[in-house]
């Protein structure tokens, strides 16, 4: 792994990412104000010593809830990927293992998941779950999964093919151990890459429903909850939407720097060259 220490790319975009998550656990203590803290003496202040970033129309400190919106933000974004991750590597790998009718079959219900928009999708099933972080979570995964079988599937109908996997049936190895065993640790470049690209897309989905009014729901802050806040007053209060659309900005750029690196170091015709 020591290209993948040498790598500047890696090194910045991951430091930068590993801050913004050791922040959102420390937000309890490096916030200097509780996040739902009113003040009715400073209500709309801009940046200051008393106020780093400002406070918002409630008199709220704006650097407190960027904090603990971080917290919300990166617990539903890597959360939601882990369990598309997860999930679709499973449906995927059972779908190209088996081949055949069955994969016929499994394919066909991705692709009409897939033919649905995603932010439809999502709303809607927001809307009938309810709002919060289970509603959020749980729309965002039955849509995210889909993308990583079909690019597990492309993988393992490639691997399954491999002579190590006909030696593996020749001696009589179960199907599982096959599968679990032999083909799945070989797609694990794959998923790392596969994973840093769906937690800023799924960041991205919460950050659009909660700037939408279908998100987190107040008193509580998500980066998208706080840019909502202040887009109708962006004109004459600029610093209520500039944080937390920075912050967000940097971390998805952060993101797909991370991804783009891994993608180029995991890959050995990249490393050859």
């Amino acid at each position: 792994m020591r290209f993948l220490q040498s790598n500047p790319r890696i090194t910045i975009s991951g430091g930068f990412i590993l801050l913004v998550c050791l922040a959102a656990l420390a937000a309890p203590w490096l916030a200097p104000y509780p996040f739902d803290q009113q003040d009715t003496h400073s209500i709309l202040q801009g940046p200051g010593s008393q106020h780093w970033m400002g406070t918002d129309r409630l008199g709220r400190d704006l650097f407190s809830r960027l904090l603990y919106g971080a917290r919300m933000s990166m617990a539903v974004g890597i959360f939601t990927a882990l369990f598309a991750v997860l999930f679709g590597t499973i449906y995927g790998a059972v779908s190209g293992y088996a081949g055949g009718r069955t994969d016929n079959i499994l394919m066909r219900f991705v692709d009409l998941v897939y033919s649905l928009p995603d932010l439809l999708l999502i709303i809607l099933i927001t809307v009938t779950i309810g709002r919060g972080v289970l509603g959020i979570f749980l729309a965002l995964s039955l849509v995210s999964w889909v993308t990583v079988a079909r690019i597990i599937r492309g993988e393992v109908l490639k691997l399954r093919e491999f002579s190590y996997v006909e030696a593996a049936r020749a001696v009589g190895a179960p199907h599982h151990r096959i599968l679990f065993v032999h083909i799945l640790p070989n797609t694990l470049g794959v998923l790392i890459v596969t994973l840093t690209f769906r937690v800023p897309a799924a960041i991205l989905a919460e950050s659009t429903l909660s700037f939408i009014g279908l998100g987190i729901a107040p008193p509580f802050a998500s980066w998208g909850s706080m840019a909502n806040e202040g887009w109708s007053a962006m004109k004459f209060y600029p610093h209520l939407i500039l944080f937390p659309s920075l912050i967000l900005f940097l971390t998805m750029v952060a993101f797909n720097v991370l991804g783009d690196a891994l993608r180029d170091a995991l890959d050995p015709e990249q490393r050859m060259r």
